[in-house]
């Protein structure tokens, strides 16, 4: 993949699986987590931000089927199912909860890894790490997000408030989906804390008329990205 670090976290039971596709996947070139079960997944997955979940049906505490259609309210990540459980009912199941692709166990390692690529490249074209939302450009290799080709200024947490409004843009999202996604399962502070950030990222994108980041009046925020 040119040389470029994606993020790529497993969830699986197996303690083998993990093991096997954490081991093969680095040397690949890849930045890779794993969990054993969709509960730890959750936790790791705002903090590590991957690029790509594989993950497993049938697990303890939070299976499968749970965990992908979680996914998608705190991470734009595609999606592979990797599970024996290979009918065509399971199938369906899965890519209608929102999974990207589905590969079967038993399974060939060359060809986990060429589904891998086809969803790195569907969402990166260019292989460069760099994705266009309207006005704004995010390199996610160098962690940097652009304004009308502007780079903005910001801090860890405003780059990752900031992203994650752009892989949810035009969309409402509420204060607790924000929470949840940018300071995680384990934050105890006060809520209005995504009040503070939205004004510090207002005062950076000179929006000072809110007409980037719209406050949807009981429900949330959206980010107007065209």
């Amino acid at each position: 993949m040119s040389g470029i670090r994606f993020k790529i976290l497993v969830v699986d039971d197996d303690i083998s699986i993990r093991q096997m596709l954490s081991l093969g996947l680095r040397q690949e070139g890849y930045e890779v987590q794993t969990a054993e079960n969709g509960e730890a997944a959750l936790k790791i997955i705002p903090v590590f931000e991957p690029h790509v979940i594989i993950l497993d049906i049938m697990m303890p505490v939070m299976d499968g089927y749970e965990l992908c259609e979680a996914i998608p309210e705190i991470s734009g990540a595609s999606m592979i199912m990797l599970t024996a459980k290979d009918t065509s009912k399971d199938i369906v199941k899965g890519l209608k909860l929102g999974a990207n692709d589905y590969l079967v166990k038993p399974f060939h390692f060359e060809e986990l890894l060429a589904r891998i690529e086809v969803q790195l490249r569907s969402r990166f074209p260019d292989l460069s790490g760099q994705r266009r939302i309207g006005r704004f450009t995010m390199d996610e290799m160098k962690k940097t997000i652009s304004l009308d080709d502007h780079v903005l200024h910001l801090s860890p947490t405003e780059y990752k408030l900031l992203s994650y409004f752009l892989w949810n843009a035009n969309q409402t999202l509420s204060k607790e989906k924000i929470l949840l996604h940018v300071w995680g399962y384990d934050f105890d502070g006060e809520d209005n804390i995504v009040e503070v950030y939205i004004r510090y990222l207002r005062e950076k994108l000179g929006d000072s008329d809110h007409d980037l980041i719209t406050t949807m009046r009981g429900l949330g925020y959206r980010l107007q990205a065209e």
